[in-house]
């Protein structure tokens, strides 16, 4: 017999998902499970929480009520069970990382938070636009950049160093510059936003101030693999945090320029929805990302 906190985590799921099917599927539950529980559900608080039609299953304002009620009740429940004895955090994580920062930082420490928490199974996904977490189903982000979005909560994990850095070619081709004045004579390879559309400038930090420039530029991009590419291809200036470009410095193909005029640290978040209580998973999650950012040589 299902209990009434189940049928809550069902309700909860559908409401973020908009969908019995996608519901179910994360839930790992049969569809029939999931429709008959939210039957029950109504029957018994004798009123109508959903709202299905063809497309998409909205909440009444009964349900975005009850939505609410549930969300804290099943947090302040999972809160207070991990609060005693040994229980630890368990069920299934859904998380979105930036690519880059996946494959340098917390791939290779996964094995030990797994170990750490057995009972809680990730689910990971790579991107770098900022993924509608709710109606995705993804429970938390982890993301690098000042990032702008008011439907999210920021916690920073990281600043990392960034150099600006050419190949030898280029620097062969255009001469090395010395001071924010030589760059006139440059061009540099345009990073977009994929949230504006618009190419980044470089940023420089003089006397607590950043001053941006938009240099000339032949090629944009919109991926971080690709952009270091193009300057080892001698396309232009970039900037990148160090520990992207380790073995190309080392190697000799990329080298940094202007070392007297540092660019801005790039910060690095962790994201989840205001307006869902912090389960204990993504708190976990989230404070042994810190974790691994601050024993990382960045």
């Amino acid at each position: 017999m299902m209990d009434r906190f189940q049928e809550m985590q069902i309700f909860i799921r559908i409401v973020e998902r908009r969908s019995f099917t996608h519901a179910a599927e994360d839930l790992q539950l049969p569809r029939a499970t999931v429709t008959n529980a939210i039957k029950r559900l109504e029957d018994r608080l004798g009123t109508r929480l959903l709202e299905r039609t063809t497309r998409v299953v909205m909440p009444t304002l009964d349900g975005e009520a009850y939505h609410q009620r549930c969300v804290r009740l099943l947090a302040d429940l999972e809160e207070t069970e991990a609060a005693f004895g040994k229980a630890k955090p368990k069920g299934l994580l859904r998380v979105n990382l930036q690519g880059t920062l996946a494959r340098h930082f917390v791939i290779p420490a996964l094995p030990a938070f797994l170990k750490r928490y057995p009972e809680i199974e990730l689910q990971i996904g790579e991107g770098d636009r900022l993924v509608d977490l709710v109606r995705e189903g993804v429970d938390c982000v982890l993301r690098a950049g000042n990032l702008q979005d008011s439907s999210m909560i920021g916690r920073r994990v990281a600043l990392l160093e960034q150099v600006t850095c050419a190949s030898p070619a280029y620097l062969a081709e255009y001469g090395t510059p010395r001071t924010l004045e030589d760059l006139a004579r440059h061009r540099s390879v345009d990073f977009v936003s994929s949230m504006s559309g618009k190419p980044y400038p470089l940023e420089f930090v003089i006397n607590d101030e950043v001053k941006a420039l938009t240099l000339a530029s032949s090629v944009s991009v919109t991926g971080a693999d690709v952009y270091t590419a193009c300057a080892v291809a001698g396309l232009g200036l970039v900037q990148v945090p160090r520990y992207r470009i380790a073995e190309e410095l080392r190697s000799d193909q990329l080298r940094a320029v202007l070392p007297g005029l540092r660019p801005p640290a790039l910060p690095v978040s962790v994201l989840y929805p205001q307006n869902r209580q912090l389960s204990a998973r993504v708190r976990v999650f989230t404070d042994w990302i810190r974790e691994i950012f601050e024993n990382a040589p960045v």
